[in-house]
């Protein structure tokens, strides 16, 4: 029984001896390279440069008052239509101490100058009436009447104006007016706010911003690596970060013949007039991407480009074509090809291979050795 036994163990020994000798051949045994196989295909190559920038009215409306003072009342609010001369708001005015003043004495002055010229007319009135004194004299009177009652009016209107921001023949500047048809964008003011009027030393306090919606742009910048390569009408796609699955198209209009530096780098600045659909709109401000297209080239027969080969010089093209019969790196021959248009992923060929053409692509990396797994 003992000799059984070690007959046994001594043949196990050696038929597990044999396995890992073998299993070890196997290992470092060397085996052809496997390469993925590729074939030419049809698809629609497109060049093209991308700029970042954002969507914007082409025209856009501060709206400023023509008098300082104090928001009485607000008609519209962010995001109304409105019309031309529509009211935005109503101000209340706070008259200036010193012109109210002046204008109060001037009341005052020519109310006085008033009363004299009266008093000499009723004067004189009986008396050109018995031809005591001559018509041209009594005229001289009247005329000074009349001047002085135009004086009144004209010093109290002046008063009104300085106290109330409006007159009896018009109606002021007291309530502001829309300028354009359009969208109210933004009221940066409230009710009780302080406003200033624009004037040549000061802007104004801006009561409304005023855009079309309807007539929007791209406006964005372009590196000056890029900006060479575009032109005038040529189009554009845009796409919106936060609007998934939707595009707008566009046409170039505008390319800035001065360049801005940004950022250690010099950026130029382009414009695209957006067409809107039927139905479609956009806020202002929304971040988007134009596409611009450079070159186009549709249903075109192309190879991926991480399988083309290029020359030193970068002005020959190759890729490795499957020959019949062949085995490992053999089984590949070098060919030229004649390209065309390239999106970086996909490269137009104009001349070397064909649609049924398998092309060496990617090497195959195998899982692990032949004939199971090795020892534990």
């Amino acid at each position: 029984m003992k000799k059984i036994l070690k007959y046994l163990l001594f043949s196990g020994l050696a038929v597990l001896f044999v396995w890992t000798m073998y299993f070890l051949y196997r290992k470092s045994a060397s085996r052809p390279d496997e390469f993925k196989v590729e074939k030419p295909a049809r698809n629609n190559v497109v060049k093209k440069t991308v700029a970042n920038g954002k969507m914007v009215p082409r025209k856009e409306i501060l709206i400023k008052p023509v008098v300082s003072g104090i928001i009485a009342e607000l008609f519209v609010e962010a995001g109304d239509e409105v019309k031309r001369d529509q009211p935005l708001a109503k101000i209340k005015i706070v008259p200036d101490m010193l012109s109210l003043s002046n204008a109060e004495n001037r009341v005052r002055n020519a109310e006085i100058a008033q009363q004299n010229a009266r008093l000499n007319f009723d004067r004189n009135k009986p008396l050109a009436d018995k031809g005591v004194i001559s018509a041209a004299e009594m005229q001289t009177f009247d005329v000074a009447l009349k001047n002085a009652d135009q004086e009144v009016a004209a010093a109290r209107e002046a008063l009104q104006v300085v106290r109330d921001g409006i007159s009896r023949s018009s109606a002021g500047n007291t309530v502001v007016r829309s300028t354009i048809d359009g969208m109210v964008l933004d009221v940066p003011v409230k009710e009780g706010n302080s406003v200033i009027e624009r004037n040549n030393f000061n802007e104004g306090t801006t009561i409304a911003a005023i855009a079309d919606m309807n007539d929007l742009i791209f406006q964005g910048k372009v590196d000056e690596s890029e900006v060479g390569k575009v032109k005038l009408g040529m189009p554009v796609v845009l796409t919106v970060g936060a609007i998934e699955n939707a595009r707008w198209d566009a046409d170039l209009e505008y390319i800035a013949p001065k360049g801005v530096e940004e950022n250690g780098a010099i950026q130029f600045e382009i414009r695209a007039a957006v067409k809107l659909k039927e139905g479609q709109s956009l806020r202002s401000g929304y971040s988007a991407n134009a596409d611009i297209v450079l070159e186009r080239r549709d249903s075109v027969l192309t190879v991926p480009e991480s399988i083309v080969e290029f020359n030193d010089k970068g002005d020959s093209a190759f890729v490795f074509v499957r020959k019949p019969g062949g085995q490992g790196e053999e089984a590949w021959q070098r060919t030229y090809i004649r390209t065309g248009l390239s999106d970086g992923i996909n490269l137009e060929v104009l001349d070397g291979v064909d649609a049924n053409t398998e092309l060496k692509g990617a090497k195959v990396e195998p899982e692990g050795p032949a004939g199971g797994m090795g020892p534990g």
